[in-house]
């Protein structure tokens, strides 16, 4: 009965999948009726959870978390300063490297519908599960993880588009006119999603791969939301809640960080089969010169001081015999391994120390934002930081976050633009920049279904 009903589970996905990628808007039309609301999918626990990691899945090879160069590890890497993207036309990172972002750009669309699809297929379970004859201690977790999901996706859409609906059901015909809403209130609606997930979301370590939400999880996104909207005590607290955590997370050497068992990952996308590793490495690695896609700018690599672990761990060159290419080496394997060594890792130690480090100077305490700040220093291999007023903490609190978060999932330009430093940054070093680039261009086709999109955003 259990693979009857994972065969089924596929096909619902598929079918979904199918005609969503046939409309030109993810609001268009009805979906069918055979869909994750179906009674079969929540007749029991085991076809329940299969919908939650099919989401998973998606999020994986799909849109804005998808690991290979169509995902914003890479795209946002090149829209900022950490990628250079090789002169081919047909290369999908140049209108991103050259900030020449359309409308029409189907990365971008990509973007917007496969994370309002994953939103759907959250609020799917939202709703099946409410309706269900599950246990309520089973309604809990699977509300838990797809509250948790909503809020992430909605976290990456408000960060890329500004104003964005926040689409918390499945009624296609509420969804097909939905509208815009302020920044301000869709990280209110994110925040509260992410609260509520980590109340019902389970304490105890039992997921030992990390590949399903628990209620720590849910604290890291929370303190990372938090820090974006400036809400430093309660973002230094949810931090704090994570960090003290200190017998299932601690940080690892630098060769170690991304390996699939490392004790410094909070959670992280499995990979899609046994002895796969991560479409990260797929793209990134490149063995000979010049690199086919991308690499790393000279401006990210020279940053890195003498003996810093982070760059002999986490960045390889490759010469042509005349000049030397960079490229990311987090992910050190590039093709399948008898046992898959490596996962997607999505959220980490390291950066909660940072955002309590960041979250505590902007409060006036400099000797704990220091503590927290060497931490990471110091598995790096670097002595103490010398900065002493809070300008200069913070300071080296934001080129820490640019030293170890570089090409991971769109860290670096989200700084820069939460700090208001996009235009000094980028505007003397990329000739196509602009300061409307801080944000996306709204995909064409969805201003055009629903009119209650519009306006476009500046400068598209």
């Amino acid at each position: 009965m259990k693979t009857i009903n994972l065969l089924v589970i596929r096909w619902l996905w598929l079918s979904a999948i199918t005609l969503f990628i046939s409309c030109d808007s993810f609001l268009e039309v009805e979906l069918p009726k055979t869909q994750l609301t179906a009674v079969v999918v929540f007749q029991d626990y085991h076809t329940a959870e299969a919908a939650l990691t099919d989401i998973y899945s998606n999020l994986r090879d799909s849109g804005i978390l998808c690991g290979d160069g169509t995902g914003i590890s890479n795209q946002l890497a090149n829209y900022a300063d950490e990628m250079v993207s090789s002169e081919n036309p047909s290369n999908p990172s140049i209108s991103f490297y050259t900030n020449s972002l359309l409308p029409s750009n189907n990365y971008v669309t990509g973007y917007w519908n496969f994370g309002y699809h994953q939103i759907y297929a959250a609020n799917a379970v939202i709703e099946g599960a409410e309706k269900s004859s599950l246990t309520a201690l089973q309604k809990k977790q699977l509300r838990g993880e797809a509250l948790f999901i909503r809020g992430l996706i909605h976290f990456y859409l408000v960060n890329l588009f500004g104003d964005i609906p926040f689409v918390d059901q499945t009624d296609f015909k509420i969804n097909r006119t939905v509208k815009r809403i302020p920044t301000a209130q869709v990280y209110e609606k994110i925040i509260a999603d992410l609260r509520e997930a980590s109340v019902l979301l389970r304490t105890s370590d039992t997921d030992r791969n990390r590949v399903r939400p628990d209620a720590i999880v849910a604290k890291a996104l929370l303190a990372r939301t938090l820090l974006y909207i400036n809400a430093y005590p309660e973002a230094a607290n949810e931090a704090s809640a994570v960090l003290n955590q200190v017998q299932t997370y601690s940080l690892e050497q630098p060769e170690k960080v991304f390996l699939r068992a490392s004790r410094e990952t909070i959670w992280q996308l499995e990979s899609g089969g046994s002895g796969q590793n991560t479409a990260e490495g797929d793209y990134f690695i490149f063995t000979s010169a010049p690199p086919p896609y991308v690499s790393l700018s000279n401006s990210l690599v020279s940053s890195f001081s003498p003996g810093d672990l982070r760059k002999s761990s986490w960045i390889k060159g490759v010469s042509d015999g005349t000049t030397i290419w960079y490229h990311p080496y987090k992910y050190k394997e590039n093709n399948p391994t008898a046992e898959s060594k490596e996962y997607s890792i999505v959220l980490r130690l390291s950066e909660q120390y940072l955002i309590r480090a960041e979250a505590r100077a902007w409060q006036g305490d400099l000797i704990g934002a220091k503590e927290d700040l060497n931490k990471i220093r110091h598995r790096a291999a670097l002595t103490d930081t010398p900065a002493l007023t809070q300008k200069e903490i913070l300071d080296a609190v934001f080129l820490e976050r640019k030293l170890e978060l570089f090409t991971e999932t769109g860290h670096r330009f989200f700084d820069l633009k939460r700090t208001g430093r996009l235009d000094a940054e980028l505007g003397g070093m990329k000739k196509g920049w602009d300061s409307s680039d801080s944000l996306f261009p709204l995909p064409q086709n969805e201003l055009s279904t629903n009119p209650n999109l519009r306006p476009q955003n500046p400068g598209y």
